[in-house]
């Protein structure tokens, strides 16, 4: 143990040591104070102190109010660069450096600019698509005014008189030349046009129809070009139509329903010589307002750019400022109100770092009084913290899915990070699938630096993070390939030739009559002749599901004994007398004996029915084993590790609560005077930072606990161990599917002439390969390792009931705190 105790402590087994301090700061340095420990990011503040206050009775709450405010100006320039297509993600480090103040006013300069901009813009445009539907009306209404031959005249004489005269001056104003709807000729017919969207053409059209009861003809034509909505920007596709009709009364109905509609109705003379004049007016007017246009969107876009080219470090600097205030309103006033009292959590390691980090701030913001900092006891368990790096740091991301390690227990992590692979490559071992991930591993690995800064999808995200657990897995899938000797299901001769031949030198025999053995055994791994011998599926159900028995048997064992170096670090000898040593006992006493029992049949080569030893020595331990006795002595070890087994059930379920309750009854009735617990003695005996609360103590709800904790063990020593069986029966699925599409699809395939069917087999060879073994398949045996640790592995010592340690700092802000 003095060994043991010299070790240098490791630090992902146990979280880091941490511990409450309390911070008394003047109000002149408090938030240079903050903004130096945001930096740092090693503090954790805590809310008690302002625990009873809305967000709204905080001290800093205009400040925040303000910060946000700004946030959402910032988040509208964002949009709007954004929507111009303007957002890039280089931008200059040297930029000069702003006072807050100036940028809250620069950024409400630069918000109403905008808002201005849109609406002048949004007003221009919304005149530019009246001007465009008037030319689409114009163009596509006057075919249904006159006849054709009319309209042929028409257009000879207009050539004739008008365009060819060179003195030719227009007498009359698209806005001086008041437009009728008109009458059409004397029966007294008239006519109304106009455009609507063509979504609600075949509606409006049944509308006018019942309200004219069909005294009306109606005529539209699609509009040539679609008109863009000014207000959402997308493109509308419109119908143009006229309305013949007769009377006033009609009149004012179709204009009513038209207003309804959202029809825009348009002037359109029947003249064609005015329906020329008119269309030159439009078309010069609409180049005007195009023109126009454009200027004023240059002019934003030049705007946006300038903005944009800030926009990064606006954005952090706001955040900055949001997050700052909102931990000072953790801050509270002290009597005086001159400073102010806040609480937090830090590791030991770090409390250094943090007075130095105060120092600064004081001397910084010239205050004549220094920044108080020391430490404190608490009754609540403190966080948990762990250091991790690239590698480690997702392999506790998996464990903390589970639950957070409670503060300073055994941190499967640490073992996880070899363990979790190792299991995955033992359900996907195949060395030619364990390269195709290698490669793919690699990859990511080799562009870290620039998938870091870039935002990927929530796949990609997740791929990326689990990076280092993909390269262990394909190395380990690789490391159990070898073994298996499987390539995509192909073995090879690698190490040496096969221990086995053929009886005859056809081989037509090796699945009916089986092989020959004539040399010694294959050094590495599965002899490459088991492959389509006779004895080559049971050899390996064989080894596999021994195998899998053997690596859940030392897993589990792994568990019970971190349980008892939990025990040792919070010096619980109850824990050790009453529950390591009898789990130990029960567990070893029946899957440790059956693990012996297949490691002495793999070394002596037995014959031995192991199903048959272990149903019988429970239902007749003192019968005679016969052929399948193993060793001297068999039978009488038997008994004695059945009479263990059963002692061990009552040895875990009743000394623990009835210990408890004397102990509690000894410290509660006079001895130590324990539930004051403020005394002198309470401080020596509990040193530690992480010192509960003294609850009423339940027998028989400590009873039950302990009962239910015992029932699980001993059912869970049953269940878990055949939970492993998943190892045995994963690793021959894939396997056996690995095998098919080898055989039934690329070697049936490579065995016709045409290379077109070849190139197809070969194509539909490679998808099942990529989809369904090497995405599907390692996604099933992921999940199948996570529940062997997460529920064999781990729930024999890890509690999880704890809480993360999440210090205040700036590096982990991000735009959804905005």
């Amino acid at each position: 143990m003095e060994f043991v105790d010299k070790l240098p402590p490791m630090d992902l087994m146990r979280s880091e040591k941490m511990t409450l301090v309390q911070l008394i700061i003047p109000v002149e340095s408090a938030y240079r104070a903050v903004s130096y420990l945001g930096e740092l990011g090693l503090l954790q503040f805590r809310d008690q102190l302002n625990a009873d206050k809305s967000p709204f009775q905080r001290i800093f709450v205009n400040q925040v109010k303000r910060c946000g405010e700004m946030s959402r100006k910032l988040r509208f320039l964002k949009d709007q660069i954004s929507k111009a297509g303007l957002l890039s993600s280089h931008h200059s480090v040297l930029q000069p450096n702003v006072e807050l103040e100036e940028l809250e006013a620069q950024l409400a300069e630069h918000e109403t600019e905008l808002i201005e901009m849109n609406h002048n813009s949004e007003k221009l445009r919304q005149t530019c698509n009246e001007l465009l539907e008037f030319k689409m009306v114009l163009q596509k209404a006057g075919a249904f005014l006159v006849s054709k031959s009319h309209a042929v005249a028409e257009e000879r004489e207009l050539d004739e008189h008008v365009y060819s005269d060179e003195n030719y001056v227009e007498t009359a104003s698209l806005l001086e030349q008041e437009m009728r709807s008109g009458a059409s000729n004397q029966s007294g017919l008239q006519y109304i046009s106009g455009i609507i969207c063509k979504s609600k053409i075949l509606r409006f059209e049944r509308m006018l129809f019942r309200a004219t009861r069909g005294n009306m003809l109606f005529n539209q034509a699609p509009a040539d070009e679609n008109i863009v909505d000014p207000v959402s920007d997308e493109k509308v596709e419109k119908t143009i139509f006229v309305v013949f009709f007769s009377g006033q009364q009609a009149k004012t109905k179709i204009l009513k329903i038209s207003e309804a509609f959202g029809a825009n109705c348009y002037p359109v003379p029947e003249d064609i010589t005015k329906q020329r004049q008119i269309t030159r007016e439009v078309l010069s007017r609409l180049s005007e307002l195009e023109a126009t246009l454009d200027a004023g969107i240059r002019h934003r876009d030049k705007a946006l750019a300038s903005i944009e080219f800030h926009l990064t470090k606006w954005m952090n600097m706001v955040r900055r400022e949001k997050a700052v205030y909102d931990t000072l309103n953790m801050l509270n006033f002290d009597v005086t109100k001159k400073c102010l009292v806040g609480e937090g959590w830090c590791p030991v390691f770090a409390k250094t770092q943090i007075q130095e980090a105060l120092q600064r701030a004081t001397f910084d913001c010239n205050s004549q009084v220094g920044i108080i900092f020391h430490l404190m006891d608490a009754m609540e368990s403190p966080p948990t913290y762990f250091r991790t790096n690239r590698l480690t740091n997702a392999f506790q991301e998996i464990v903390d899915a589970y639950g957070v390690a409670r503060y300073q227990e055994a941190n499967p992590a640490l073992y996880t990070v070899i363990t979790f692979p190792f299991l995955f490559a033992v359900m996907f071992g195949d060395w030619g699938h364990g390269l195709c991930l290698l490669l793919g591993a690699l990859i990511l690995i080799a562009r870290e630096t620039k998938l870091a800064s870039q935002k990927l999808g929530s796949f990609m995200e997740m791929l990326f993070g689990g990076r280092y657990v993909l390269l262990l897995m394909a190395l380990f899938s690789i490391y159990c390939g070898l073994i298996y000797n499987e390539f995509f299901s192909v073995p090879f001769h690698i190490f040496g030739g096969s221990a086995y031949k053929c009886r005859d030198s056809s081989c037509s025999d090796a699945y009916t009559a089986g092989l020959i053995k004539y040399r010694d055994p294959y050094p590495f791994g599965v002899d490459p002749r088991w492959r389509g011998s006779r004895s080559e599926l049971p050899f390996l159900n064989s080894l596999k599901m021994k195998m899998s028995v053997l690596f859940g048997v030392a897993q589990m064992n792994l568990g019970i004994i971190l349980s008892y170096f939990n025990a040792c670090f919070f010096g619980s000898a109850l824990d050790i007398r009453y529950q390591f040593v009898p789990q130990m006992i029960f567990l070893n006493s029946l899957f440790g004996y059956l693990s012996l029992l297949i490691v002495i049949k793999w070394c002596t080569g037995s014959q031995a029915d192991l199903y048959h030893v272990m149903i019988y020595m429970f239902l007749s331990p003192t019968d005679d084993l016969g052929d399948n006795q193993l060793f001297w002595g068999q039978r009488p070890l038997q008994i004695l590790l059945l009479i263990l087994a059963i002692v061990a059930v009552p040895w875990m379920l009743f000394p623990k609560p009835f210990i408890l309750k004397k102990l509690h009854t000894e410290r509660f009735q006079g001895r130590t005077y324990g539930i004051l617990g403020t005394s002198e003695m309470d401080l020596e005996v509990e040193p530690d930072s992480a010192r509960e609360h003294h609850e009423d103590f339940n027998f028989s709800e400590i009873f039950v606990h302990q009962m239910i904790h015992s029932i699980e063990f001993v059912l869970g020593a049953v269940s878990n161990t055949a939970s492993y069986l998943r190892l045995w029966a994963l690793s021959l699925a894939h396997s056996e599917l690995s095998t098919v599409f080898y055989e039934k699809v690329l070697l049936l395939a490579w065995g016709y002439d045409s290379i077109v069917i070849r190139l197809i087999g070969l194509a539909v060879f490679a998808f099942a390969t990529a989809f369904i073994l090497l995405m599907m398949e390692s996604l099933s045996a992921f999940l199948h390792a996570l529940r062997l640790h997460w529920v064999e592995f781990q729930s024999k010592f890890y509690h999880g009931d704890g809480y993360k340690f999440k210090p205040f700092s700036f590096s982990s802000l991000t735009e959804d705190e905005d």
